[in-house]
């Protein structure tokens, strides 16, 4: 399964990078990737005109898109559209991080997966 990670390189600048989960195949019950210790499950929920401005993740977590998707801007400008269901990395937790804003004007449901 590819996901995009959200990290700071050695300059403080925000990038992307996609990443693979290695999934395997456990028959009817689908694949699945190995087991990741996790910290905690955040639920979020943010107005319709979310628009937010340079800022660094708090902590090394997952994001998921429930309903809504999201445009996300790097310290270098490269953007990216993110859609309900994708799932990032995010790992800016220092440097000049990343801007965030909503696709439409609609609340936006997501959760954060902290990890340890």
């Amino acid at each position: 399964m590819k996901i995009t990670r959200l990290y700071a390189d050695e300059h403080g600048d925000s990038r992307f990078e996609v990443i693979d989960i290695p999934l395997v195949d456990q028959g009817d019950i689908g694949f699945l990737s190995a087991g990741l210790p996790v910290k905690s499950l955040i639920f979020r929920e943010v107005k319709a005109a979310y628009d937010y401005d340079f800022h660094q993740a708090p902590q090394r977590q997952y994001l998921v898109l429930l309903d809504v998707g999201v445009e996300i801007e790097t310290s270098l400008g490269e953007r990216r559209v993110f859609l309900p269901g994708e799932v990032l990395l995010l790992e800016d937790t220092h440097g000049k991080g990343h801007k965030t804003k909503n696709l439409k004007a609609e609340v936006r449901r997501s959760l954060f997966i902290t990890l340890e």
